[in-house]
């Protein structure tokens, strides 16, 4: 204090060595000042004496707000200290912290003007190791594969013969030139349509969900390729977002995901019909080059010409089969006639006149052909024909 008892200065800073002069708030009883001044004031001195500063510490008592803002404290062994993570400044953090983890941050210094405490507003979050990154992926991961969207049985084949393919990915970058060249030097002439996306940093997810859904949307496009080339965990990481790998889900049309190197799994990869290792193998897996298409049609024409030659076969087959069969019916139909006739011929000869008569029997017919049959029919003088087995005899009635 002065020596007139009152505070120095504005809001008690007076350089050394002088006093405030009266006019000053708060350096009187008559221009004392409010607590929420003195806090505003006190959070702009915090602000401007203190930089951003990357801090290390473990992870305390974290709470959700339903806000949407993450608070916890940050600690170590001898300290701690109140820190906030507001929830726009969350797009940067993969997912939130465990208890207990041992993190590094991105922190501003400030105070809460409420209760006046000093507090720590994070605006980058990192696990020792790729603790965050992990988790977050996993947790995605767990959700689509609990809805079915990782399912083998969802994957779509790639057609055999494109007209068209559509690529998402930065119409800038080596990317897209890759696949251009891959996929003009297989097949000249086949159509390529870029749709242009930002592939990483803020706004890269929004980018990559519209470009995917303005591709798949083209009715004469075949197959989509979304991709990228290799970059740090932080650039790819907007392919592990969920919105993503959900739009690549619902695709009307096959997905090849090709982000980054061999090495690199995203999620993208995960719900994609066909993961590839780099962008240029992309555009080799999509398009069949022409040495390919040559032999396909040469297996194609083997294949047609081995065909015709065993159904040519079979045909013969079957013909000298259905011959064999039909010879065989008709020789079953003559001997069944045979023995019809056979038998018709004995019941007609027991039936016969002539079997009769070759029994020793005779008939005696008139003049006029008439058959008598009765003594009465006979007349002394009368002439008749007897007839016997083997002739006719004339006969007179006596």
């Amino acid at each position: 204090m002065n020596p007139r008892g009152d505070f120095p200065g504005e809001f008690g800073v007076t350089p050394p060595g002088r006093f405030a002069p009266p006019s000053v708030p708060g350096s009187t009883r008559e221009t004392a000042v409010t607590i929420a001044d003195l806090n505003d004031a006190a959070k702009a001195v915090v602000e401007q004496t203190f930089s951003r500063v990357w801090i290390r510490g473990e992870i305390s008592d974290f709470k959700r707000h339903p806000g949407g803002h993450w608070y916890f404290c940050m600690r170590d062994a001898s300290a701690q200290i109140q820190c906030v993570i507001w929830s726009s400044d969350q797009w940067a953090i993969p997912a939130p912290p465990d208890e207990g983890m041992q993190v590094i941050a991105l922190a501003q210094m400030t105070l809460w003007t409420v209760k006046g405490s000093v507090q720590l507003r994070i605006r980058r979050l990192e696990a020792s190791g790729d603790g965050l990154w992990r988790k977050a992926m996993e947790l995605t991961v767990a959700r689509l594969r609990a809805e079915g969207l990782l399912a083998d049985s969802r994957k779509r084949p790639l057609p055999k013969y494109p007209r068209c393919i559509a690529v998402v990915t930065s119409a800038s970058g080596a990317a897209v030139r890759d696949i251009i060249s891959v996929a003009s030097r297989r097949r000249p002439g086949i159509r390529i349509v870029v749709s242009p996306a930002i592939v990483q940093g803020d706004g890269a997810v929004a980018s990559l969900c519209s470009a995917i859904r303005r591709a798949a949307s083209l009715k004469y496009v075949d197959v989509l390729i979304v991709g990228r080339g290799g970059g740090s965990r932080e650039d790819m990481w907007a392919f592990n977002d969920e919105k993503v790998a959900r739009a690549i889900a619902s695709s009307r049309i096959p997905v090849i995901s090709a982000v980054g190197h061999e090495i690199d799994t995203t999620v993208c990869d995960l719900v994609a019909d066909v993961r590839a290792a780099t962008p240029s193998a992309a555009a080799e897996r999509a398009v069949p080059s022409l040495s390919e298409l040559h032999a396909a049609l040469e297996s194609q024409r083997k294949r047609l010409k081995r065909s015709f030659g065993r159904q040519r076969e079979s045909m013969y087959l079957d013909l000298a089969t259905a011959a064999r069969h039909v010879r065989t019916a008709a020789e079953r139909v003559v001997e069944r006639r045979q023995v019809m006739l056979r038998l018709a011929a004995g019941k007609l000869n027991a039936l016969s006149p002539l079997a009769t008569l070759g029994r020793g029997y005779a008939v005696a017919r008139s003049p006029e052909g008439e058959t008598l049959m009765s003594a009465a029919q006979f007349t002394a003088g009368d002439e008749f024909d007897l007839i016997l087995r083997d002739g006719t005899v004339k006969a007179r009635v006596r």
